[in-house]
């Protein structure tokens, strides 16, 4: 399988999806689009993956290079690649289907608890969660939930956590991609946002939790083996 990343920050790493692929030998390519706005064609990957960013999907004028991405990730989905957007890349998923990103209520920033809603249980054939979740956030926008799509997860600070649209585009506003390193770079170039928050927490609160980093990647593993079935299904 041939996977592409579009990662939108020089500190960002792939996390655990590096991880997974090269367990199961698939190939990874990555776009910056602030850097690069030449895209590869459809044809030329298999999963399109749309990582997260401090910038907000709003931001055309101070971003102009969004435009161009929105344009492609557009023509991706028309195309019917696989596609999963990362609480950014969900954000911009949500757009570009319709929807609207707008501030959240709340800032959400560390692990917190997101849970499955009753259509993740009876009219999705999905990844096995369990029913409620730890998971690691860090967003300041939300996303509505688009026309013809189906809401997947809530937490307390922001309804919408996720959806799926037909059974190839995947949109979750957390992060399950998070190693021990992503955490770290986090804190290290966004420390400016653990200000005093109801669901932001303290960098004592986010670090050395393990068993959490280990659920995480347990979750992202059964995302991205999801998608494998999905696309091996198509082409056979």
């Amino acid at each position: 399988m041939k996977i592409h990343c579009l990662v939108h920050l020089e500190f960002e790493t792939l996390g655990n999806i590096k991880e997974w692929a090269c367990s199961k030998d698939h190939s990874i390519s990555v776009t910056m689009p602030y850097v690069n706005s030449s895209f590869p064609h459809p044809d030329d990957f298999d999963l399109l993956i749309i990582m997260g960013g401090l910038m907000s999907i709003y931001q055309e004028e101070e971003y102009p290079w969004l435009k161009k991405e929105k344009e492609f990730v557009k023509m991706a989905i028309e195309s019917g690649k696989a596609v999963y957007g990362i609480c950014f890349g969900a954000q911009m998923i949500s757009e570009v289907l319709g929807g609207k990103v707008s501030k959240n209520k709340y800032k959400e920033i560390g692990w917190h608890e997101v849970h499955p809603l009753e259509s993740f249980q009876t009219d999705v054939t999905l990844f096995q969660v369990p029913a409620d979740i730890s998971v690691f956030q860090w967003h300041g926008d939300t996303f509505s939930l688009p026309e013809g799509a189906k809401r997947l997860f809530e937490s307390e600070a922001c309804p919408e956590q996720g959806f799926i649209y037909g059974d190839n585009v995947l949109a979750l506003q957390f992060h399950p991609e998070v190693d021990g390193a992503c955490v770290g770079s986090l804190i290290t170039n966004c420390s400016s946002d653990l200000a005093e928050g109801m669901y932001i927490q303290s960098e004592n609160e986010i670090c050395g939790r393990d068993d959490l980093i280990k659920s995480s990647s347990d979750l992202m593993f059964a995302i991205l083996e999801w998608f494998e079935e999905n696309i091996r299904s198509k082409i056979n």
